[in-house]
Order: C-alpha cells, then structure tokens, then sequence
C-alpha cells in the first residue's frame, strides 16, 4: 500500500504524465499474443505461413483472400473482447487529470475504446480501414459486416487496415509527436512491459526526468533503470492508484466545505 501511496503522490504533483501501454496489459485482457508463443505455432500450423509473413503488404497483396481469413480470425475477432479494469483505470486517470497521454503500440484500440482521448498508437490500430485507391475512410462495423474481402464501394479495391504491416516503418508525425509527449513528461509510467521492450528502447531514451514508474509482472535486468518499481499485474494496481486518488479528492473536499461553512 505504501507504493501505491508514493505513486499517488508523484501523480499529485506531476503536471503532465505519460503512459506507455505494453503487451501485458493486453495480454491480461484476454488477447492473444499473436508473435509469440503458441499462438505463432499454431498460425504457421494452420495457415503455413508465420504471423509475420501474413500481416505483411506483400501478403495483403497477393494473397488478399487468405489475409483477409487470417485477419477476421486472430485480429478482428479478439475485439470482441472489451476493454478490462487495467484500461478502464487509465481512461479514469485521465478523466481526473493525473495521465495526459497514453503511447501503444497494440493496434487493437483498447485504450481508446476504454474512454481514453489523447491515445499515440505507434503501430496504428484496427479500427479503422481505408481504401488504397481513393483514400475513403471505413469504420470497423464495415469492414466485420462484408463477406470474404472487405473492399471500397466505390473503387471495388480490398480495404486495408490503419495499422502498420511488418517491415513496414513508423510514420514520421506520429514518431514525433509521442516523442514530443515523453520529452515533456514530468512522469512517465511503463506499464505491462519492461525497459527493454521495442517501444520503451525507442522512446524512453528521450524522458529527461527522474521519475519513471514500472508497474510489471514479471523481473527484468532493465528494472534498475526505473525509480519506482510495483511488481503485479497492471489491472490490479491501478485500481488501488485510481481508489487513493480518488480517497484524496474526497477528503480534501471535505476539508474545503468544512472551511467554506465555518467561514459562514
């Protein structure tokens, strides 16, 4: 419980804090890791290709068919799932104005569709499709309401998810922007994931505090570059985080009516 009182007191005073959402905090969602593990085994078992060969532009390209296969089964179908206490907390922190921004690089959207508003999705998301022809814009209940291809009305073009394919680089804008938030952060909390992770080695290099919170599961070598360590699943600390923040507001609300009405 201390630790959780020491974060909230570095939430209290921070004035912009920055979240990085890893693949553990999807993973304690109920969603499948695709590249790693089982998951890829059983997807080159079944398909005879790797994840990495199939979510690829070339794959997208030549075998349309099969991708889009590929794509309903183990993307589109994992949205099903909603999002759970460890994204809900990051919306609420965010609602209360202890986050300002939240940087991932899952495509699934769970961030935004747990209320989030200022999400940096490095990788892009599944949400939302688009026409390589014409440009048009298609929301998700489009594309998981067509058959087989989902393609253009007007263009009659296969649709392409707004995520990045392997190999493929990330966008400059976007890079720049969720560099902008870290190099502003007074905070910078890294949660579901370790410091060694792709997305940290690429970003937290640019934070110039000293105050970054790892909120982990599991040990890692890269642990000592953190200021505060709780170890523990995401979707269970922040819960206790959002609960004595919201314990503070409280208590310090009712100091203020307590003087407002003896002032009376």
């Amino acid at each position: 419980m201390g630790d959780v009182r020491r974060i909230a007191d570095l939430l209290n005073l921070s004035k912009h804090t920055v979240c990085i959402s890893g693949v553990g905090m999807q993973s304690e969602n109920g969603y499948s890791i695709l590249r790693d593990g089982e998951e890829s085994y059983e997807i080159e078992q079944e398909y005879g290709y790797s994840m990495e060969e199939m979510f690829h532009s070339r794959f997208f390209m030549t075998h349309t068919e099969e991708f889009y296969e590929f794509y309903r089964k183990h993307f589109l179908a994992q949205l099903d799932i909603p999002p759970g206490e460890g994204y809900k907390c990051l919306a609420e922190l965010e609602r209360m104005g202890k986050v300002q921004s939240v940087i991932t690089k899952r495509v699934y959207g769970l961030p935004e569709r747990a209320g989030c508003k200022n999400v940096i999705e490095i990788y892009g998301s599944i949400l939302r499709h688009y026409c390589t022809r014409c440009g048009k814009e298609y929301d998700l209940d489009y594309v998981r309401n067509s058959k087989g291809v989902a393609r253009c009305e007007k263009c009659n073009v296969p649709l392409r998810p707004r995520a990045q394919f392997y190999g493929e680089q990330i966008d400059n804008q976007v890079f720049t922007k969720a560099t902008d938030e870290i190099v502003n952060a007074d905070v910078l909390m890294v949660l579901g994931t370790t410091l060694g992770s792709d997305v940290c080695r690429r970003f937290v290099k640019y934070y110039e505090g000293n105050k970054i919170i790892l909120i982990n599961e599991d040990h890692h070598y890269t642990d000592k570059m953190a200021d505060y360590i709780i170890y523990g699943r995401v979707d269970e600390v922040l819960p206790e985080i959002v609960e004595e923040l919201k314990k503070r507001e409280s208590g310090a609300k009712s100091v203020t009516d307590s003087v407002i009405n003896a002032a009376k």
